[in-house]
């Protein structure tokens, strides 16, 4: 008897509670102010009241996926988590890192005994990440594109380009006989000037560790050998970056623009440095629009002689059938 009494009790308890809690979603579910019915605006994070328009809730989080699929494949095919996949790490970002910090969770110092073991671990995980001589190679390769990309300022798309054509050099066995630095240094040369922001060999080899010589025959070998498009260099590619170091106004960077158009239409271009007739536009644009430039440093920012600078505007000057200042 005493133990019916506990049950029904019990139920009623229970049923009481999903009546409260029912209540409460009731609640939750209308609005406060017209009782009438909420939504969800995930686009905006709030949740408001389709009636009256009152917001009830905002800044929501938003628990769907950094990125937009627009068809089934589409959304099969980018369904992941972490970072994305990219060609600048020798195993696209797919493995994991253990931190050098020698710290727990909560930001507590690590034991020594945990020390030597998270640091046999660092050691066993580098092991399993480069685990034959490809991976190696491939691995200090593409360091070497982040190094000199960096050192160059070359954008993003650049070092994922030039990451692709080593692996591509890589692939096809066309290292045999040549330097990791120097395909590496080869395979960045020929992204900038496929992406239209070249650097000349003088920039690229200083920066790297290979000669100017061995950049330059590496680099014909390889775009031979894969049948890469590449280009020659604009002049006025190289403008914008001269102007940008020597703090030209905008007036004198179109006017370095129209010199150098005005050469192509009159053939003056043909044969002569990209590099050096940029060059040359630059200082010939600062004289005409009065600004104060002198050809070492035009020639400290181009890497090139005064000399070639001399004679590149002087031609420029003549083309366009302006006056030689």
């Amino acid at each position: 008897m005493t133990d019916s009494r506990i049950q029904t009790r019990s139920g009623q308890r229970r049923s009481g509670e999903r009546e409260e809690a029912s209540e409460s979603t009731d609640e939750r579910e209308q609005c406060p102010e017209c009782g009438g019915r909420l939504r969800s605006d995930s686009e905006h994070a709030e949740t408001v009241c389709q009636d009256c328009g009152l917001v009830v809730e905002e800044g929501e989080i938003d628990r769907g996926p950094e990125w937009r699929a627009f068809d089934a494949a589409e959304k099969d095919e980018k369904s992941r988590v972490g970072a994305p996949t990219t060609n600048m790490m020798h195993d696209q970002g797919l493995s994991t890192n253990i931190g050098w910090q020698d710290k727990d969770a909560y930001g507590r110092s690590l034991s020594s005994r945990q020390r030597q073991k998270m640091q046999r671990l660092r050691t066993w995980n580098e092991r399993f990440r480069t685990r034959d001589s490809k991976e190696r190679n491939l691995k200090q390769a593409l360091g070497e594109i982040d190094r000199m990309a960096s050192a160059l300022g070359l954008p993003e798309n650049v070092r994922e380009t030039a990451s692709v054509i080593y692996r591509r050099a890589l692939e096809e066995d066309l290292l045999p006989g040549r330097s990791i630095e120097g395909v590496a240094t080869s395979a960045l040369y020929a992204a900038a000037r496929q992406a239209g922001t070249p650097r000349s060999l003088d920039e690229i080899s200083a920066v790297s560790r290979v000669g100017k010589d061995e950049i330059a025959r590496t680099y014909r070998y390889v775009i031979r050998e894969l049948g890469l498009e590449v280009q020659p260099a604009d002049p006025e590619s190289y403008v914008p970056r001269f102007a940008s170091e020597l703090e030209l106004s905008d007036e004198t960077e179109r006017r370095a623009r129209s010199l150098l158009q005005t050469a192509k239409e009159e053939g003056v271009h043909s044969g002569k440095s990209p590099v050096g007739l940029a060059a040359a536009a630059v200082y010939a644009a600062a004289l005409l629009t009065n600004e104060k430039v002198t050809q070492n440093d035009v020639s400290e920012v181009a890497s090139i002689s005064e000399v070639t600078i001399r004679n590149r505007y002087h031609e420029l000057l003549e083309a366009e059938g302006s006056p030689v200042i």
